[in-house]
């Protein structure tokens, strides 16, 4: 992945799912196994965003702002 985020939650969680298999291969360094857990770390909290952005969003349109929306 590059330095900067991918801006579409599709992106973002394809991006993770890659770094996932390369962990889980298990074939990295220490080194490079935890820049990799840094980065999907990253990536993860900015699908967490992403998706209470768009819930917030259905909620709103909803008019169910102050109630959870189960997806």
């Amino acid at each position: 992945m590059t330095e900067t985020q991918p801006t579409s939650y599709e992106a973002a969680f394809a991006a993770l799912q890659e770094i996932i298999a390369k962990l889980e291969d298990g074939d990295l360094s220490l080194e490079e196994s935890l820049k990799l857990y840094e980065e999907g770390k990253k990536l993860s909290d900015h699908c967490g965003k992403l998706l209470e952005k768009a819930q917030l969003r259905v909620s709103t349109l909803s008019g169910k702002e102050d109630e959870d929306i189960p997806f």
